[in-house]
């Protein structure tokens, strides 16, 4: 249902909010003039109950959620009223914000490793909030850092205390976060974008321990993501954002199963769901793995990779890893991180030499290739990065950027060129204007276009691509994969596919192989491996992947706990002891900053 922003009493009458904003509007002055980031929006959070905030990058998401922490920069001018229980901020001077932090509204950030200090141990870090607001000092401190570990469910919390965040997973390092953000026992948490670096089953296992800290603990949440299957898997009510606007808002059923507002229809239109298969943005049918070729694009046969270390035995990184990928066939690549995925590409391209094992490409041994044979066969493989903006020259414009490997490959002269250009912009459906733009210029989804672009200007017979739409917002992912489809029809290239998302495998692959530790665990048609895993592990990775149906969602989540069960592992879950809940914080606790979260907790 749409949002009627009017307001005409004060959220905190409402059942008590423990986090409100009313007609919220975010200006920033630039040199360039004022840029209206929030535009008037009006919304309330409740004990115990999860409010996603979504939409894509500049919608004003974040700076919404930064609002209720007083941590905007000074170039910002902020009207209406926000509210943390009673307490309206706009009222509050420096002193007082920094005893709201923590005490009554804390933050869990998206990427764990900017948001802990790399110099200081965990156990510094819990203590630091823990004193920081005069709830414990000295031993006690320490014993109760350990017993929020022990909450999140880090093993062996005493001896991770002594530890630094280098020496903890991705998933860990994002539970000792959510442990500092509940050290305070905070009335409402905000958690931007908190899985979003995070692999599958971590995901599932970090929103089921959110999921419990608001059931046990009562604490309200604001959910910010643009991830629809996480919305599907968490929240109790979405709010949708676009351009500084609230354009709908609803329960989570209303909003994801009948959108009204024609902006969330495309949004939810544009998110790939596993278990549909290939088309589903209308770009094709149903298709069939194409016949096996004599000569394969690529062939892996017994492929060992290692990384020496200084001092330390190699590190195996691809231990005996075999498949292949024929000729106009997309293959998906699929494993958690440090599975092997990445590695595996870069032998595949020439970047790095493999231990033992073969590596051939389009017919030709790759290790006997060298010179001008090798130079050659680079010529027909094309590759596809992660992070377009890393991949681009900054200092070519957008037309030398995509004509560079011909010149390189010394193929055509300017004039045949630039009407390959030409060609491939209107191809990957970029304006001619680009031509002369240079990269920062673009958006992420037109910088990734012009890799692909610059990916098939030579007409490539194999594509390596590596998580090319992992940065991508939904929408823009959607027309990327779109266009990606498109292209694969059209040129008829193999594509190896690397990819942690079973969704966007599930639209594009023919096949898929399954790595978990250097190894592959399962390998088939994508319906057999998507549909009918065999496998103990591929049960589990598609088990952790969040659909953006509600009820769908439900049930497996339900599924997945039941497997996770089978299996004899626990499901996550906050372990929240009656006789020693976390203490409410002294009231008017003296602040610092030592840690970086300080800027949340305290400073």
């Amino acid at each position: 249902m749409t949002t009627d922003t009017t307001i005409t009493e004060p959220a905190t009458a409402r059942s008590g909010a423990v986090l409100s904003f009313e007609d919220l509007q975010v200006t920033f002055g630039t040199e360039f003039g004022d840029v209206r980031a929030v535009k008037g929006i009006s919304l309330q959070v409740h004990p115990g109950e999860v409010v996603a905030l979504v939409g894509e990058s500049g919608s004003g998401k974040s700076v919404t959620s930064m609002t209720a922490l007083g941590l905007l920069p000074k170039n910002a001018r902020v009207s209406g009223t926000v509210r943390v229980g009673d307490k309206d901020l706009s009222r509050l001077d420096a002193r007082g914000l920094r005893t709201l932090r923590g005490n009554d509204v804390a933050m869990v950030f998206q990427e764990p490793m900017t948001a802990l200090n790399p110099v200081l141990t965990i156990g510094d870090q819990l203590t630091e909030a823990l004193q920081l607001h005069g709830i414990a000092y000295g031993k006690q401190a320490s014993a109760r850092a350990a017993e929020l570990l022990a909450m999140v469910g880090i093993p062996e919390p005493e001896r991770r205390l002594k530890q630094y965040p280098h020496e903890l997973s991705g998933g860990q390092r994002q539970r000792v976060v959510i442990a500092m953000a509940i050290s305070c026992d905070p009335k409402v948490i905000i958690a931007d974008e908190p899985t979003t670096a995070l692999d599958v089953t971590v995901q599932a296992d970090i929103l089921d321990l959110l999921r419990s800290l608001k059931d046990k603990l009562d604490t309200g949440i604001l959910l910010i993501t643009h991830n629809m299957g996480v919305v599907a898997d968490m929240a109790d009510r979405v709010a949708v954002m676009l351009k500084g606007d609230l354009v709908e808002e609803g329960t989570t059923e209303q909003v994801l199963n009948d959108p009204q507002h024609e902006y969330t229809k495309r949004l939810l239109a544009a998110v790939p769901h596993l278990g549909n298969g290939p088309g589903q943005f209308g770009s094709v049918a149903e298709v069939s793995a194409p016949a096996r070729q004599e000569a394969p694009a690529l062939d892996l046969q017994n492929l060992v990779i290692e990384y020496q270390r200084l001092g330390r035995p190699a590190f195996r990184a691809v231990d005996d890893v075999s498949f292949s990928v024929a000729q106009g066939e997309i293959v998906g690549l699929v494993g958690e991180s440090g599975s092997g995925k990445s590695t595996i590409g870069k032998v595949a391209l020439g970047l790095m030499p493999a231990v033992s094992g073969s590596v051939s490409i389009l017919g030709h041994d790759l290790a006997k290739q060298g010179g001008r044979r090798l130079k050659e066969l680079r010529r027909r493989i094309g590759v596809v990065f992660q992070d377009p903006a890393a991949s681009l020259n900054p200092r070519f414009p957008i037309g030398d950027v995509i004509a560079e490997p011909m010149v390189v490959h010394k193929v055509g002269d300017e004039k045949a060129r630039r009407e390959r250009v030409y060609e491939l912009l209107d191809a990957v459906e970029l304006p001619r204007s680009a031509f002369n733009r240079y990269p920062h210029e673009l958006s992420g989804g037109q910088r990734q276009r012009v890799s692909i672009a610059r990916a098939l200007v030579l007409d490539p017979e194999l594509l390596v691509a590596d998580e090319p739409t992992s940065a991508l917002d939904v929408s823009v992912q959607a027309s990327v994969l779109k266009m990606f489809t498109a292209l694969q029809e059209r040129y008829q290239f193999a594509c190896l596919f690397v990819s942690h998302d079973l969704a966007v495998i599930d639209t594009l692959a023919h096949r898929v192989v399954v790595l978990q530790n250097g190894r592959i665990v399962e390998q088939g048609p994508r319906e057999e491996v998507l549909r009918k895993p065999s496998e103990e592990y591929t049960r589990r990775l598609i088990a952790a992947a969040p659909v953006p149906e509600p009820g769908e969602q439900r049930r497996r989540r339900e599924e997945r706990h039941a497997l996770l069960k089978e299996l004899g592992e626990e499901v996550a879950e906050l372990h929240v002891d009656a006789a020693t809940p976390p203490s409410r914080a002294v009231p008017g606790a003296q602040g610092g900053n030592a840690s970086r979260a300080g800027g949340v907790l305290g400073g």
